[in-house]
């Protein structure tokens, strides 16, 4: 069965998200393909939700942020999205406040993440914001640099409102932050859709499919375990992880257990707890600059599909 897309689109409050994706539906409805929607609003009332078409499958994530309190929420929406209507594409609309490597680990859960390739993360950015971002609060301004930095590509609006001069500073100062995303200077969201569809996060999902993106930045990757493997062993390959590894979450068994582990890694803190029945062996990585040939070689070599290298 084919994969579905998922196109997650993030950006401060008013930076044209929306807009964005009815841009995108609009298309998709052209080409004929079948497309879902999962909108997140921080608030208990939807905002946004009346302006999508009542035929894309709509889902919504209301009081607070998907990122931190509705992670839970998200991976039974996203499994019923899946199995009900088996969509080409599911576009994931966050809130203003999310950061997007909160959002790409609630996404990725290790009980589907053979049923979807994540294409990417698209940032909206106020063109007019981000040059009196300054005047912000401290927390506000280093968000809509994490927006930016972790983006697959980026939408600067408004942009009919800055000078020639102005749009060339802020090009400069994006691309200083994200060299390898893309930027998009225009207003209303307007942008070619296959700038969309030609989006790949740098590590496919796949051990078969792993591979070092020449961006780098960014990317995910997913380890399937066909074997127990030691636990020692694996200790060792955590303590030997680069400095860039933000998360790891999945199931994987251990020789002495009957069943797998649910194993949490974040910023370096572990977390194991023992599960009551078989699970499927995924295990989600989500890194920067990451070396993903590296990881898999040596993850490969834990399960004994390679041997040891001195």
């Amino acid at each position: 069965m084919p994969k579905a897309e998922i196109y997650i689109l993030a950006g401060f409050l008013g930076t044209g998200k929306t807009t964005l994706l009815k841009e995108l539906l609009t298309t998709e409805h052209e080409e004929g393909r079948k497309v879902a929607v999962l909108m997140n609003e921080l608030g208990e009332i939807s905002i946004d939700s009346d302006e999508i078409d009542d035929t894309v499958p709509l889902k919504e994530l209301l009081g607070g942020c998907i990122c931190c309190t509705l992670q839970d929420k998200l991976e039974s929406q996203l499994q019923e999205i899946l199995k009900l209507y088996q969509p080409d594409a599911i576009y994931i609309e966050t809130t203003g406040a999310a950061h997007p490597v909160e959002v790409l680990d609630a996404v990725l859960s290790p009980l589907f993440a053979d049923l979807i390739e994540m294409k990417g993360i698209v940032t909206t950015v106020d063109g007019t914001l981000w040059k009196e971002r300054a005047a912000m609060p401290p927390q506000i301004q280093q968000l809509l640099l994490e927006q930016v930095r972790f983006a697959d590509l980026i939408v600067v609006n408004k942009t009919d409102m800055l000078s020639d001069f102005e749009q060339g500073k802020l090009c400069m100062e994006i691309q200083s932050l994200n060299a390898a995303a893309p930027c998009i200077l225009t207003s209303f969201s307007r942008i070619p859709a296959k700038k969309i569809r030609n989006l790949s996060v740098s590590a496919k999902e796949g051990a078969e499919a792993a591979h070092v993106h020449a961006g780098l930045g960014l990317s995910t990757f997913v380890y399937r375990f066909s074997a127990r493997v030691s636990q020692s062993g694996f200790e060792d390959f955590l303590r030997g992880l680069p400095d860039g590894m933000f998360r790891i979450k999945g199931y994987i068994h251990f020789s002495h257990a009957d069943y797998p582990d649910l194993f949490q890694y974040s910023y370096g803190t572990t977390l194991y707890m023992r599960e009551c029945m078989n699970l499927p062996l995924n295990l989600v990585f989500i890194g920067h600059e990451i070396d993903w040939k590296e990881i898999l070689q040596k993850l490969e070599q834990l399960e004994g599909r390679l041997p040891e290298q001195d």
